[in-house]
């Protein structure tokens, strides 16, 4: 069925387009890219934007690696690919989002209180192929940006044309199928309709579990062009299920029980969908976007495998349930600061997530053996700010931000009695917290090609509402402290920036970033918790350069140093923490159809647990792209993973127990998830 409407879908876009009369003024997108310059535009050395061009030429293994065109930034996974992705930036071990706030046509991505881990960012649900651009932001400098801030955000765009209709094919290992249609139907002069849908099938290269990935994703977007002003509606489906190849302790490897590429518990996965459809006005001097989103995950997982329950295993089933309305706007206008030119924009923004179940179960083969935690949770938020831009002379101009944001958590315990026999009654409640914070940046051009930045400001990450209200421990009945429902994080950085001769672009930046309080991922229960407080800070540089029309390079080098603030005997490294982290890049594209791309990506060893006796080798990886392009047609072939590389995906360090251990025993190991072995991936496209 779902593969039935998918193709209709896509084939009705694409006949309708092909029907239209050759003489009809189809509109043209201009891509932006790393090839546009930001001197003038950018208020750090930290923003970038990236285009579908540059998008579709860089071999990506899973969509989430959409975000690692971002300088510094490493997409991982330590599970079966339908999960969300891990993620690693200045010095973050990002977990699946803590930290990082993600958009989509205006739409957060970061899922509050979430079953799996606070901030949880799954973006299976997009298709690259319709993405318009990515426009990156790092640090806490943007008065627009709120949850989730401190090491950045992204927004995905997608596209409001289609202007290149097309259809594709990708055949590969491990039985790899993905069909793409994407197309856009002119209804008239100001009224255009893009679709597309995509599916994916994967087994994967795993010893004993396939995968058996099946996932659907759809867009349908209306979009209303007029003189001065744009209004789109959009819709966005996405079906997905799958079975995980999980983290595997190192011990087990190497008694001989598996094998890098198998697993201790074969009945791990999950399934997921997400149905949104938002609304965004653009015009000259007003913003404004709505959205409602529903979404719903199963998810099991198995950890510690026989450390809590020897006889029936830890497996663990998390749940989440939940509709998510919200919505922003702002106002922007010219005016006159001190007899200088000035702009300020006003805006508000609100997110409502009401979450029907988000719970934990303890499961063997997926089969509920009882309840550890339940709740039905309201999560509300509502915030303003203020933004101004000045400019004092011809070469230097000011950009001041203030922001308000207020939280407001309401917790329903569903579980009763769980089944550790725990009253966990005591653990409903109702929680608020508000934050200001203030935003900054100096900004002087030196001359048309170079510009320098000073920056500074606040930015937070709300905490689970669950533990805002908690008073009992659901696996031991003890007595525990709520955590701050807002944590503050303060940065600062200071940057240059060059776009020289429409070759190089060129950027440099020096930061620090301080937190309240840490999120860490929790391997043994499967979800972040708040931690100590810490500081980081950093150097990084991205060059791009266009040799000439068909040659391009590119070289980003990120160097972090992460640590905890306060004094402890455990010690002061941050678990997860990458210290150096290299991506580099030829691409080249030739006027006789002839295209391709080699990727790397470097990044170094990291502490596992706070003393730093414990650490992760180092990891590197290529990826390679070459194809042809001739008249409407496209050959194309992937071979990822270029070199066979057996360097880990993720690595932690925490207690497991074995089926094989002595009972009433637990061991420390790294626990590890291999990179996928190289695979081949082909692909035929027609464009229209």
């Amino acid at each position: 069925m779902k593969k039935t409407l998918i193709a209709l879908l896509v084939l009705a876009a694409l006949q309708a387009n092909a029907q239209e009369d050759d003489s009809h003024d189809i509109e043209k997108v201009t891509v932006s890219g790393r090839q546009v310059s930001l001197v003038g535009e950018a208020i750090s050395a930290s923003q970038g934007i990236v285009g579908q061009e540059e998008i579709r030429l860089r071999p990506i293994l899973r969509t989430g690696e959409i975000l690692e065109f971002i300088p510094g930034m490493v997409v991982t996974q330590h599970s079966g690919t339908g999960k969300a992705n891990q993620y690693f930036l200045r010095g973050f071990n990002l977990d699946h989002g803590t930290d990082f706030a993600t958009f989509v046509d205006g739409m957060p991505v970061n899922m509050r209180t979430h079953g799996h881990g606070q901030g949880y960012t799954d973006l299976n649900f997009v298709i690259p192929e319709s993405v318009q651009s990515l426009n990156y932001k790092k640090g806490v400098y943007y008065a627009d940006i709120s949850d989730f801030s401190g090491a950045g955000s992204a927004m995905l765009n997608t596209t409001n044309s289609a202007s290149t209709p097309l259809v594709s094919a990708t055949v590969g290992k491990n039985n790899f199928l993905r069909i793409v249609g994407l197309g856009g139907v002119t209804i008239n002069d100001t009224n255009r309709v893009v679709l597309a849908g995509e599916h994916n099938t994967y087994d994967g290269p795993w010893s004993d579990i396939s995968e058996d990935l099946d996932k659907t994703n759809v867009l349908a977007k209306w979009v209303n062009k007029q003189d001065k002003a744009e209004f789109s509606l959009t819709f966005m489906g996405y079906d997905n299920s799958w079975n995980s190849a999980d983290q595997i302790p190192k011990r087990a490897i190497e008694s001989g029980l598996i094998d890098e590429l198998g697993s201790l518990d074969t009945t791990v996965g999950g399934q997921s969908d997400r149905y949104s459809l938002s609304a965004n006005w653009r015009s000259e001097n007003l913003v404004a976007s709505a959205y409602v989103m529903s979404y719903s995950m199963n998810l099991w997982s198995n950890f510690t495998y026989f450390l809590d329950d020897p006889e029936n295993g830890d497996q663990f089933e998390q749940v989440d349930d939940r509709t998510v309305y919200g919505g922003e706007a702002s106002y922007r206008y010219e005016h006159s600061l001190l007899g200088k030119l000035s702009t300020t924009t006003f805006g508000t923004q609100f997110r409502i997530d009401d979450i029907d179940e988000v719970g934990l179960y303890h499961t063997q083969a997926r089969q509920r053996l009882g309840v550890i935690r339940s709740d039905e949770v309201t999560e509300s938020s509502v915030g303003a700010y203020v933004n101004n831009e000045t400019y004092w002379t011809q070469r230097l101009r000011t950009v001041l931000g203030l922001r308000y944001d207020y939280f407001d958590f309401d917790v329903r315990n569903l579980a009763g009695v769980n089944a550790n026999s725990i009253d966990l009654s005591p653990n409903s409640g109702a929680s608020s917290d508000d934050i200001t914070s203030l935003k900054a940046s100096v900004v002087y051009t030196i001359s048309p090609e170079w510009e320098l930045y000073g920056a500074a400001g606040q930015g937070l990450h709300s905490n689970d509402a669950r533990g805002t209200t908690i008073q009992i421990d659901p696996s031991s009945g003890d007595a525990v402290d709520a955590v701050d429902p807002l944590v503050r994080s303060t940065g600062i950085e200071a940057g240059l920036r060059g776009f020289i001769d429409e070759k190089l672009n060129a950027s440099l930046s020096v930061w620090q970033l301080s937190l309240d309080s840490e999120l860490l991922f929790v391997g043994d229960a499967g979800n972040t918790e708040a931690s100590r407080a810490s500081k980081r800070k950093g150097a990084e540089i991205a060059l791009y350069y266009q040799l000439d029309q068909n040659w391009s390079i590119d070289l980003e080098y990120a160097y972090t140093d992460a640590a905890f603030t306060d004094a402890s005997s455990e010690g002061a490294h941050i678990p997860g923490a990458i210290k150096n982290v290299v991506q580099a890049g030829v691409s080249a594209q030739f006027d006789n159809g002839l295209f391709g791309s080699l990727r790397a990506r470097h990044f170094g060893e990291r502490p596992l647990i706070e003393d730093n006796s414990i650490t992760s080798d180092a990891s590197t990886v290529f990826n390679l792209r070459a194809g042809y392009k001739m008249n409407k047609w496209v050959l194309q072939l992937d071979v990822l993973n270029l070199t066979d590389s057996d360097a880990h995906d993720i690595d932690y360090y925490y207690a497991s127990r074995l089926s094989t251990d002595a009972q009433d025993t637990e061991t420390d190991d790294i626990h590890y998830h291999v990179i996928e072995p190289r695979t081949l991936r082909a692909t035929v496209m027609y464009q229209f």
